[in-house]
């Protein structure tokens, strides 16, 4: 996810990413406004704050009994408006960024989990058409995988960036469908546990993305992203799959560009118009065969693949990338490059 477009889960790389950097924040769900002489809104207290949206949830068909266990005795989370309000940037490389993420270690503990969970990554594999190396990237990049899915309460987190006003109506729409997973059923209030900015689980799913793309895929009549590997990697192989996953093919290569023709290449092509910073970033998609014809080769100098695929080109300072459908559709889980590159980066290096 990213301030210039929110559509996926959670992010906490800023899709910012210019040259050759990328802002790397806890979190970027909110765009500050600052009111003229520094003055903040007034906001009602939070008591009367949640009497209203009591009573909206009601009116949305929200239980008696689940917005009772939800909201009684209800406090904002001080911890949540500290974080929302002091958000520590680092500027990193997006080569700083991935190297950071993809350690030997982590590499290792991929590979291992590869091995633990051949059989469900295969079947899940198969039913999504997402390979499995690309789901245990995304498990590890979102959680470790599962090591760290949140500690804060969704709904009192929630509820506290709603009140506290920085893009309450994104919040509060947030809360209600976190009520509505509630309230059929999917998990336990109590078990509820996420960011502070409200991402949920071992996917890092936001309840929206939750309600689209979450999957009981171990038949318990759950969701649960927190607890159930299977249910965990079906989720994210289906988020992929509804954001335009092809099956068989990868995420993309880097290449190397005509010397001293870098700009010129890319202008004459043309960067994309919409979409998210991560996307405006990128050339126009050309078949591979095209961009042969303007020079590109892979980094070691020899032709492209000859195969019938689109490829858009984006640079990070002195390095290049064509990248496919995949690709898009891994920004689509987390609109940077940063966190596509790592995730295919890594689904590289796991074996088969």
């Amino acid at each position: 996810m990213s301030v210039s477009r929110y559509n996926g889960p959670v992010s906490r790389v800023h899709a910012a990413i210019g040259a050759s950097r990328v802002w790397v924040t806890a979190a970027l769900l909110v765009a500050c406004v600052a009111l003229p002489g520094g003055q903040e809104p007034e906001r009602p207290t939070f008591d009367s704050w949640l009497d209203g949206v009591r009573q909206e949830a009601l009116d949305r068909g929200i239980r008696p009994d689940t917005v009772n266990r939800a909201f009684d005795g209800l406090t904002p989370l001080e911890v949540v408006i500290e974080r929302d309000r002091t958000q520590a940037e680092t500027i990193l490389t997006v080569d700083e960024y991935v190297r950071r993420r993809l350690t030997t270690r982590f590499v290792r503990t991929a590979n291992e989990k590869a091995a633990a969970e051949r059989r469900t990554l295969t079947r899940v594999g198969a039913r999504y058409g997402v390979q499995p190396r690309f789901l245990l990237a995304v498990w590890g990049l979102e959680s470790n995988f599962g090591r760290f899915s949140g500690v804060r309460p969704v709904v009192q987190a929630l509820a506290t960036l709603a009140w506290d006003g920085r893009r309450g109506t994104f919040f509060k729409s947030e809360l209600m469908q976190a009520l509505e997973i509630v309230d059929r059923g999917h998990i336990e209030l109590g078990v509820m546990k996420g960011s502070w900015a409200g991402a949920m689980g071992q996917t890092q799913f936001m309840p929206s993305s939750y309600l689209k793309h979450a999957e009981d895929f171990d038949g318990d009549g759950h969701r649960d992203i927190w607890g159930s590997t299977p249910d965990v990697l079906a989720s994210i192989a289906n988020y992929l799959k509804n954001h335009g996953w092809k099956e068989g093919e990868t995420w993309g290569r880097e290449v190397k560009l005509p010397r001293g023709r870098e700009d010129e290449l890319v202008a004459q092509v043309g960067l994309r118009a919409n979409g998210c910073r991560a996307e405006r970033d990128m050339t126009e998609p050309r078949q591979l065969a095209a961009w042969q014809k303007l020079g590109v080769r892979t980094v070691s100098g020899g032709a492209l693949p000859r195969v019938d695929r689109d490829a858009s080109l984006f640079r990070s300072g002195s390095r290049a990338w064509l990248v496919y459908a995949n690709y898009e559709a891994l920004l689509g889980y987390n609109c940077a490059h940063a966190y596509a590159l790592a995730v295919g980066q890594l689904a590289d290096r796991i074996r088969r």
